[in-house]
């Protein structure tokens, strides 16, 4: 069972530390456990029924009514709210209960249901990458547990394998050749699976070369198939010094292709001097953006 402080529940669920106090002793909403030191805390339920209680808080529901409501009433009324919410906002918090509950079928759900009403793009964009910003910041604060990000991301990589195959064969005559692929030590492959099967569902044909490749075994493959586009994230596994020195490196080795990079590192670089032949793109919808102008 994991353990939760209240700070951690404000991270996670967005409600002030100072708001939950008022509802625990107002509307006795929710009552925290003891250590034996005195130090409150919450567990893995008490997490669960704040979330839910969030959800229809957020949703316009007063906090008086929830707390009248019995536990398993408050539980369908948040399931109906998340079958037909439009508000990603909602379905983000939704994501984290399933997160928590370890509940795959849950998680499936919401995300089949966003997929049918709002298409595979807008909800990668709008509920899944804000969703997984957010496991980034509970990482952060050591609120999460190593196996709930696996969880959850190999989850969300069964999604795009599935929409990414539906697209074999759909390459147009005229469509681009690019190049993806993550350097050396960068294990976030999700950014560069999606932009995966935006290229190849507008035509662009792909060599999709995946995680942790060396900067040789790329330069053979580059000479060989001889892309127009070259696509690459950076999250994470280099300093500012060791990022501009990649960046340079790609520009100087193939100077005829395009380079797009995007990525927390390029993103958030302190003065990144960016060749001319390289563009970063600093969110996931400019990266749309940016296919869509080819």
């Amino acid at each position: 069972m994991s353990t939760f402080s209240i700070k951690d529940l404000e991270t996670i669920t967005g409600i002030k530390a100072h708001t939950l106090r008022i509802w625990e002793q107002r509307y006795n909403l929710i009552e925290p456990k003891r250590t034996s030191t005195n130090i409150r805390y919450y567990t893995d339920d008490d997490l669960r029924f704040i979330l839910n209680v969030s959800i229809l808080n957020n949703s316009g529901i007063k906090i008086s009514e929830i707390a009248g409501m019995k536990a398993e009433d408050i539980r369908e009324k948040v399931v109906s709210l998340s079958e037909n919410s439009t508000s990603f906002s909602a379905q983000v918090k939704s994501l984290s209960k399933a997160m928590f509950a370890l509940d795959e079928a849950e998680f499936n759900r919401i995300l089949a249901d966003s997929i049918l009403r709002s298409g595979l793009e807008d909800t990668m964009i709008h509920l899944v990458f804000p969703f997984l910003h957010q496991i980034g910041v509970l990482w952060v604060t050591g609120a999460i547990h190593p196996a709930h990000e696996h969880f959850i991301t190999n989850l969300i990589r069964q999604k795009l394998f599935v929409a990414i195959d539906a697209q074999t064969g759909n390459t147009r005559e005229k469509g681009k050749k690019f190049l993806l692929f993550l350097p050396e030590g960068e294990p976030h492959e999700i950014g560069l699976l999606f932009a995966n099967y935006m290229l190849r569902k507008r035509g662009h044909a792909v060599v999709y070369l995946g995680q942790n490749l060396p900067f040789e075994d790329l330069r053979h493959v580059f000479n060989f198939y001889e892309p127009e586009y070259v696509v690459s994230v950076l999250t994470s596994g280099m300093n500012p010094e060791e990022v501009q020195d990649f960046v340079d490196r790609i520009a100087l080795s193939w100077p005829k292709a395009q380079i797009l990079l995007t990525g927390y590192l390029v993103v958030t670089h302190p003065g990144l001097k960016v060749p001319e032949k390289v563009q970063v793109i600093k969110s996931v919808e400019e990266m749309r953006q940016a296919i869509d102008g080819l």
